[in-house]
């Protein structure tokens, strides 16, 4: 497997694992410490279980029933680093687009494993 093959692989795993509400399983795909660049704010997770209390309950207020994934766009790769820009949709139950994002996420190979090392919102 190529490493865009292998980030690839890795969103789509953090994909699979965030539509299932499942903070343990997304933190098993993420490295630490994990960059978020949110705006101008950056924000560290130096461990897991860093996600917001209520964080999918709030989605779901909003009508949030999956996110569904369209592109992941490799702009840069090496051997141990590849950056991705990642097209999504935030929809409803019924299949309707609530939002559509499109940001740069940095998926990393660090001790033998791939997994998400910073997004950029």
């Amino acid at each position: 497997m190529t490493p865009s093959e292998a980030a690839i692989a890795c969103i789509e795993a953090f994909t699979e694992r965030f539509n299932a509400r499942d903070p343990a399983g997304m933190d098993a795909i993420l490295h630490f410490p994990h960059l978020i660049l949110a705006d101008e704010h950056l924000v560290i997770w130096k461990a897991p279980c860093q996600l917001a209390p209520g964080y999918f309950e709030e989605l779901a207020a909003e009508g949030w029933a999956r996110s569904t994934y369209y592109g992941k766009q490799v702009v840069l790769a090496g051997a141990t680093k590849v950056h991705l820009l990642v097209e999504y949709s935030r929809d409803r139950a019924d299949g309707s687009e609530i939002s559509r994002h499109r940001n740069l996420w940095i998926v990393t190979l660090q001790d033998g494993r791939w997994g998400l090392k910073q997004r950029s919102y």
